[in-house]
């Protein structure tokens, strides 16, 4: 699956942002589906993941209540919907699939999608 993710941008802290992720090829039902973010000078992390199904998700303690992940397998795209951004928020976000189950590590991941910049201003 080739995956591409769009809508970052440069936000006001307590703003908002809608990321998403399309995918190519009918088999995009198939994945767990995950976004990860990494900072300058630091690693990359997990952020959130939503089983192939999108019945279950779940997120980093950082962004547990302010983001929401979700998916529309119809129109083969996953999203991040995040809310009350704070500056530490501020990171490359790339979208993930992986045909394995449910994981939190990258490398647990086979397939990328191209970052997209968030960039939250004090």
């Amino acid at each position: 699956v080739q995956l591409q993710a769009s809508g970052g941008g440069l936000v006001q802290t307590g703003g908002s942002l809608r990321l998403s992720c399309a995918g190519s090829g009918r088999t995009f039902r198939n994945y767990v589906m995950a976004w990860f973010r990494q900072a300058p000078g630091k690693e990359r992390e997990f952020v959130a993941a939503i089983t192939d199904s999108g019945v279950t998700t779940d997120y980093a303690n950082s962004v547990k209540g302010r983001f929401t992940v979700s998916r529309d397998n119809a129109k083969s795209t996953m999203y991040l919907q995040m809310d009350s951004l704070k500056p530490e928020d501020t990171a490359v976000y790339c979208c993930a699939a992986t045909t394995y189950t449910f994981a939190y590590s990258p490398m647990s991941y086979q397939y990328w999608g191209q970052g997209t910049q968030v960039t939250v201003s004090s």
